[in-house]
């Protein structure tokens, strides 16, 4: 089975990991402060705030925004439910806007009648499957509004947006490292932000709101979202690859779309102001179920991200909701293998596989 994910993790992340172990050095330290500060340099940021994962990332964000309980934040609800999660476990609600059927992020116009109707206080847009959003017009609408604007860019490591990296956008950027991430830490997350307050609230509010000095002074509530520094280590070295990673995906995705073009399957779009970095290859079928089993049964895994939108959750059916568009992509949207551990016969399988589907 080629396998829609497999991690590439070797030997100098192995070394390094032991490194981290032999020092003593487990939790937080100086190796999570130099992985914060690389990071935020691959991403033109001023700062960067290290945590467990990217929804602890999201909610120290979200914190440190000051965004709570009686506020409302504008996102997208086709999405992983993590980002609807950490504005609700803010304490904030969140307020869905529909999506661009070709680019599956944040719809700006609808996200501008939602700011409106909603008097939200934040706008969180998220870069899905490696395509930033269209962050010129969300980041007017932000600044026409004054209220924050929050990157999710949990999928979007090295994306980029008329030539700008994403995290270096808005008020605060967030990325998670899960193993299927572009880069990976096993788990952990990034806050990224040129602004010096956001970045020390947010560091506080990982912490247990302690003071930057550590010890027992606590000028916050905060809870303990501390990336540990084995991760910060393996993530240093996956930095590092991220550049190769990303080309050997977009290569990949280029190979496909040119094999697929024609065929029965609508293949992902890359605006000429934006650079994808295709975390997910995904295609849209009118007849997904029969394609998915197809290639399957050739053995070429697939994914659905993600077959409900998060409004249609059980959690989320009392969040008011006008989204035909993320609804109808649910129904078609299937990802297919992008990573960089596939071979040159893998990749010309996928694309023969579908070509031969009728």
């Amino acid at each position: 089975m080629i396998p829609i994910a497999d991690p590439e993790l070797g030997a100098e992340e192995i070394e390094s990991a032991i490194d981290c172990l032999e020092s003593g050095q487990l939790a937080d330290g100086p190796e999570v402060r130099t992985f914060e500060s690389e990071f935020a340099d691959f991403c033109g940021a001023e700062f960067g705030v290290a945590a467990s994962n990217g929804t602890t990332a999201l909610h120290a964000a979200f914190a440190a925004l000051e965004i709570g309980e009686g506020d409302t934040v504008v996102t997208s609800p086709f999405s992983f439910v993590a980002s609807a999660n950490a504005i609700r476990l803010a304490g904030a609600e969140p307020v869905f806007a529909d999506i661009d059927p070709a680019t599956y992020t944040l719809d700006p116009y609808a996200t501008e009648e939602a700011v409106r109707e909603h008097e939200a206080d934040a706008i969180l847009p998220v870069h899905l499957y490696g395509l930033p959003a269209n962050m010129g017009h969300l980041e007017d609408i932000a600044e026409t509004h004054d209220i924050p604007l929050i990157e999710d860019a949990a999928q979007a490591h090295g994306a980029a947006f008329d030539g700008q990296p994403v995290g270096s956008f808005g008020d605060a950027a967030c990325f998670s490292f899960y193993p299927t991430k572009n880069m990976t830490t096993g788990e952990g997350g990034m806050v990224t932000t040129d602004r010096r307050d956001v970045a020390e609230r947010a560091a506080s509010f990982i912490n247990h709101g302690r003071t930057a000095g550590g010890g027992y002074d606590h000028v916050r509530l905060g809870h303990n979202f501390r990336m540990t520094s084995m991760a910060a280590a393996i993530g240093r070295v996956q930095l590092s690859r991220l550049p190769e990673y990303n080309e050997t995906r977009r290569a990949n995705a280029a190979y496909l779309s040119d094999r697929l073009r024609g065929s029965s399957v609508t293949t992902p779009v890359e605006p000429d102001d934006r650079r994808h970095v295709y975390h997910q290859y995904t295609v849209r079928t009118d007849d997904r179920e029969g394609l998915k089993q197809y290639l399957e049964s050739a053995g070429v895994g697939t994914g659905v991200y993600y077959p409900t939108p998060i409004h249609e959750q059980p959690a989320y059916r009392h969040v008011e909701h006008d989204a035909p568009i993320s609804e109808r992509a649910a129904e078609e949207v299937l990802s297919l293998p992008i990573h960089p551990g596939l071979s040159s016969d893998d990749v010309r399988t996928i694309a023969s596989v579908i070509t031969s589907y009728e």
